[in-house]
């Protein structure tokens, strides 16, 4: 069964850093985008970043830039989402998801739950708190 793996959540002081993971079983990363998504308590869930196949091109939500940086190291097939300067508003849990793609679409920040990709993980839960 294809299923995402997240990791590298915490509990993290505004201004703290962490380095988010995203693995899968059954199947390997390296052939599609990934994306990132995240939901707060009561929120919606909405994307955060977004990594394509082709050149590696990095998309990020304004509340991401300038702050998390996306990476994909197809070796060890793993997509991380390096998290710094973080904010109380950061805090969600943070989940990885692709439909197949390779690249992502204008509209990556909607997620896809496309078959056989269609299902979430359990994601990893950040908090930031002093």
């Amino acid at each position: 069964q294809l299923q995402f793996v997240e990791s590298g959540g915490g509990l993290v002081q505004p201004g703290g850093s962490l380095r988010l993971s995203c693995t899968a079983s059954g199947f390997a990363l390296d052939s599609y985008h990934i994306a990132w998504f995240r939901q707060a308590p009561g929120k919606e869930r909405e994307g955060v970043s977004c990594i394509s196949i082709g050149d590696g091109s990095p998309y990020y939500t304004d509340s991401a830039k300038a702050r998390f940086t996306i990476s994909r190291d197809n070796a060890k097939f793993t997509v991380y989402l390096q998290m710094n300067n973080l904010k109380p508003e950061d805090t969600a849990v943070y989940y990885c998801l692709t439909d197949g793609d390779r690249e992502c679409k204008v509209d990556w920040t909607t997620p896809r739950l496309r078959s056989p990709f269609g299902s979430w993980g359990q994601g990893t839960q950040v908090t930031v708190s002093s």
